[in-house]
């Protein structure tokens, strides 16, 4: 049999387009265009598979409408979408809602009018599952009962809803009556911001209210077969829990938070009484109850050790607990949890101004197994509670921040915990030795590390972290607000060729230019890409960098970089020509936290995570394929590993439309 042999730099063109267009589906939206630009037989296959891509999920950069639209062709197969609508408007709403999808992800809907809720409505009548997050937050921008009324009426067969806005703006009467147009299958509810009267109301409108607006046969007990609610409110009331546990008889899984613009009078705030008649029908699995100090330094000042122990009998099967500002409840209160839950793993205290160790000093006695523990603003705990907590071998969450009085013996206690994958140790005592303790075994498994704020580190502290073990997995890296860490340390990092994915250095003074230059020529292992791994850097009230550091951040520099944190007071000139250069790249100036669903949130409780995985980068970044991908997608002029012949002829040439409208959008993909 004869061998056929393709032309030397064709042999792409001679593979099935079955087997590409088969290989390219297992990829997200963002691989499939990075590989779309390197050649036209990979723009061609990726200009087809589009068209019936039953996913279409691209959440790291928010593209503007004409780079969009060619990526959302008619797609009949398509069932769910996922985008960050920073930069669209009204004028997408066609463009993203299609008939087919069962699945609708909207992020960052400022620019959006009410008219979105409404369209939804009116065209995706098959969805099952809905995020809407700050619709109408820009000013001029509206949302009218009328739209929601639409949105609940034309979804009727809505599994899961979040609105991810402010909805007390609506009136009660209008807004109850829009709520029994929800469909009957609704069993998860978030909502971003809601009045506590507004919602007892939604659940349990009063008689007299009920007869007028409902016929006798439409009075029926509000959104029945709810399992899992998650609000922020106004005020946490006895009178909303109470409701919520009367009325929502299948809930399993129920957080609550609020942000009391104004100290809590008695009549209008959670106390002992209202603890007690949380979970009245015994299917809570998850419980949340948070005071936020967002706007006000204020706490549940009326419940007490008693309010957690009526709670504590009535909670035997939970399996996941967040309590943030009860400053009157003492150890007796958090050790009724833990010696009545057999079943937790999940235990987040915020605020605890009177826990201390004596919580935990029999915790091995226990049947408990904890996965994920997070004690944060618990100022009275020492190295004594780790070291109990330690017990617990299969922890993979330790958040530690804000306890001041944690030193070096906790990360010996910390070094036995195999498991962990995350551990945040802001505005601890730690030193660098302390940070050598953790060992192999522990930095081996870790992939987020937070030391922001712990004083007594200096740049060794990277040697510490890396020196003579193979730290292959850890990713996020918070180094912020260390007044002692130069430089030095980011050079020892750079060297160590480590795969950091994210890389906070805020507020330390002796970071400048250097840094910047460093990881901008780091290579990770097997020598990939120039500072190739990093999607978020942090620089801001960095006082050493100066102009020059904005160089380095051209191409082919950084070249997966979609967060950036700098002063933007001072480098005003230079943030707006980076800008320019790169306008799908999110630049933060005036000290916001960056990234999506970092850890650092109000209260250190997760709400929504929103992470993708990238499958193309992972690919290459585990090795599992031997090519030599040592060079960017694009070089500075934009041509890097493309065809020398592509011109981007025939098919929807998405690669060619990004690069004519936008060339960040290859580059950041």
């Amino acid at each position: 049999m004869t061998k056929s042999t393709a032309p030397e730099g064709q042999t792409l063109e001679y593979l099935p387009s079955v087997l590409l267009a088969s290989i390219m589906t297992k990829l997200d939206v963002s691989s499939i265009c990075s590989v779309a630009s390197t050649c036209k037989t990979f723009n061609a296959c990726a200009s087809q598979i589009l068209s019936f891509l039953p996913n279409f999920h691209l959440i790291d950069i928010a593209p503007p409408m004409k780079q969009l639209t060619p990526l959302l062709p008619t797609n009949p197969y398509l069932k769910s979408i996922r985008v960050d609508c920073k930069r669209l408007d009204d004028k997408a709403i066609d463009c993203l809602l299609k008939p087919s999808l069962e699945e609708l992800y909207l992020y960052n809907c400022e620019d959006f009018s009410g008219k979105l809720l409404s369209r939804i409505g009116f065209q995706c009548s098959n969805l099952k599952s809905l995020y809407l997050g700050l619709v109408a937050e820009k000013r001029g921008r509206s949302i009218w009962v009328s739209d929601l009324e639409e949105l609940l009426c034309g979804c009727s067969v809505l599994e899961s809803l979040s609105l991810m806005f402010d909805i007390s703006m609506f009136l009660p009467d209008h807004s109850a009556l829009a709520w029994t147009l929800a469909s009957p299958n609704l069993v998860n509810l978030e909502i971003g911001e809601i009045s506590s009267i507004l919602m007892s109301e939604i659940l349990n409108p009063t008689a007299e209210r009920q007869q007028q607006l409902l016929p006798s046969e439409m009075q029926t007990p509000m959104l029945p077969n709810i399992q899992k609610l998650c609000i922020t409110v106004d005020y946490v009331t006895d009178t909303l829990v109470g409701t919520i546990s009367e009325c929502l008889l299948n809930l399993t899984h129920l957080d609550l938070q609020d942000a009391p613009v104004i100290e809590p009078n008695s009549s209008f705030d959670l106390s002992n009484s209202g603890l007690q008649r949380i979970n009245q029908h015994g299917r809570l699995k998850h419980l949340s109850l948070v005071r936020s100090q967002q706007y006000l330094r204020t706490y549940f000042r009326r419940v007490n050790d008693l309010g957690i122990l009526y709670m504590a009998d009535k909670c035997l099967n939970m399996e996941s607990i967040s309590l943030g500002g009860f400053c009157r409840v003492t150890d007796s209160g958090f050790r009724a949890i833990l010696h009545s839950c057999a079943n937790l793993q999940k235990l987040r205290i915020s605020r605890g101004a009177q826990l201390t160790d004596l919580v935990f000093h029999d915790i091995s006695a226990t049947s408990l197994s904890l996965t994920n523990v997070s004690l944060r603003w618990c100022n009275l705990l020492t190295d004594h509670a780790v070291v109990c907590l330690a017990y617990n071998m299969d922890l993979n969450v330790l958040d530690l921040r804000e306890c001041r009085h944690l030193g070096d013996e906790s990360l010996k206690a910390i070094s036995v915990l195999l498991k962990l994958k995350t551990l945040l140790l802001d505005d601890s005592d730690i030193t660098d030795t302390g940070l050598s303790y953790l060992g192999e075994g522990v930095l081996s498994s870790l992939t987020s590390l937070s030391v922001r704020g712990c004083k007594k580190l200096t740049h060794k502290c990277i040697s510490s972290i890396f020196e003579g073990s193979s730290v292959r997995s850890l990713q996020n890296l918070d180094l912020s607000y260390l007044p002692n860490f130069s430089d030095n340390g980011i050079l020892l990092l750079a060297k160590t060729r480590a795969r950091i994915i994210e890389l906070r250095m805020r507020g330390c003074p002796l970071i400048g230019d250097s840094s910047v230059m460093a990881l901008a020529s780091m290579q990770v292992e097997d020598g990939w890409w120039h500072g190739s791994s990093l999607r978020l850097m942090d620089l801001y009230e960095c006082r050493g960098i100066t102009q020059l550091s904005f160089r380095w951040f051209k191409k082919p520099y950084f070249p997966r970089l979609r967060w950036f944190g700098v002063t933007g007071s001072i480098n005003a000139v230079m943030v707006e020509a980076l800008k320019r250069s790169r306008p799908l790249l999110h630049i933060a100036c005036r000290g916001e936290e960056l990234g999506i669903g970092h850890w650092d949130s109000s209260e250190g409780l997760y709400r929504h995570d929103r992470e993708e995985v990238d499958e193309l980068e992972q690919w290459l970044l585990e090795g599992e394929n031997g090519t030599d991908y040592g060079t960017d997608f694009e070089n500075e002029d934009g041509e890097g590993g493309m065809d020398e012949d592509y011109e981007g002829e025939g098919g929807l040439e998405i690669a060619v439309e990004i690069n004519n409208g936008d060339d960040e959008m290859v580059e950041l993909l």
